[in-house]
């Protein structure tokens, strides 16, 4: 693919943040789109921008997890474009929490939306990208589908999932030679709701993690992280690494190997908010590395 002009793209998780910011570069692009969103309000005001700039658009709420519904709603978008060429699985929560503390249910709903939320979309809207003859795939994992914090578990699983999921299936349509290319996306700190909007363990202040999210580790706009998503779908790129945090972190993770675990440990019990509003006893800092580790893709 090497131009959105004209194609129909559709993106979940288009009420807000990066789904929203990527339906406006889509619209300007030329794209028709289909946009969904579990939030009606914000759905709506996504739908009504989209007009304003003068794309075509179907808007739908939608809950990624209702496996049924989201095939119905694969179904509906063909049939009312008659083709499907970009589908962008972007909606998922956070939810911050001790393994310890967290319940199994608080874990498998992270699971539900943040990873079978993308299969789901990716089985229900796959046969119609093949059928386009010139499709797209890009299933938004994040950072922490390149390494793990503390207290991000669940958020970790999902991620890391639907990154083993989306470059396992781009494997197989290669060996296959279907006319679909896949991308998956890890973005960075991006200013959006996703913090004020995500829950946490009994005795976490949701707020006081939303504020330090915003403050400390937020430095990419919504709207960037779109341009580099449209970017990478025009260049066919396997792989959109989204921001200068993301791909600093994920640099050094490839060069310290398993020892950047203690590292971040000590850096997150010095400065993340707890429970009680204090740090962590501070773990040892990591030991000087003495070997390079092979660097792998």
């Amino acid at each position: 693919m090497t131009a959105i002009r004209g194609k129909v793209a559709v993106i979940t998780g288009a009420g807000s943040g990066i789904g929203r910011a990527l339906a406006y570069d889509f619209a300007r692009r030329g794209a028709r789109l289909a946009i969904s969103d579990v939030d009606p309000g914000g759905l709506a005001e996504s739908a009504q921008h989209v007009r304003v700039i003068g794309a075509s658009v179907h808007e739908q709420r939608l809950d990624v997890t209702d496996r049924a519904a989201v095939l119905a709603y694969a179904d509906a978008v063909a049939t009312e474009f008659g083709a499907v060429h970009i589908v962008v699985n972007n909606a998922g929560i956070a939810f911050t929490g001790d393994v310890e503390a967290m319940t199994f249910e608080q874990i498998e709903r992270v699971m539900d939306v943040d990873f079978w939320g993308v299969v789901n979309g990716t089985k229900a809207f796959l046969p119609h990208l093949i059928a386009s003859g010139d499709g797209h795939l890009v299933n938004v994992s994040s950072l922490f589908g390149l390494l793990a914090m503390p207290s991000q578990s669940a958020y970790n699983a999902a991620k890391f999932a639907v990154r083993g999921f989306t470059e396992s299936l781009r494997q197989e349509l290669l060996i296959a030679g279907h006319p679909v290319r896949v991308t998956c996306v890890h973005p960075g700190g991006i200013k959006t709701a996703i913090a004020r909007n995500a829950c946490a363990v009994e005795g976490r202040d949701a707020g006081q993690l939303a504020e330090f999210f915003d403050s400390r580790l937020a430095r990419t706009s919504a709207d960037s992280a779109a341009k580099s998503i449209a970017r990478a779908v025009i260049g066919n790129r396997p792989r959109a690494v989204v921001g200068l945090d993301a791909k600093a972190l994920d640099l050094f993770v490839r060069l310290v190997g398993p020892a950047y675990q203690r590292a971040f440990a000590w850096c997150a019990g010095r400065v993340m908010p707890r429970a009680d509003g204090a740090t962590v006893a501070p773990v040892a800092p990591v030991a000087p590395v003495t070997e390079r580790p092979t660097v792998s893709a």
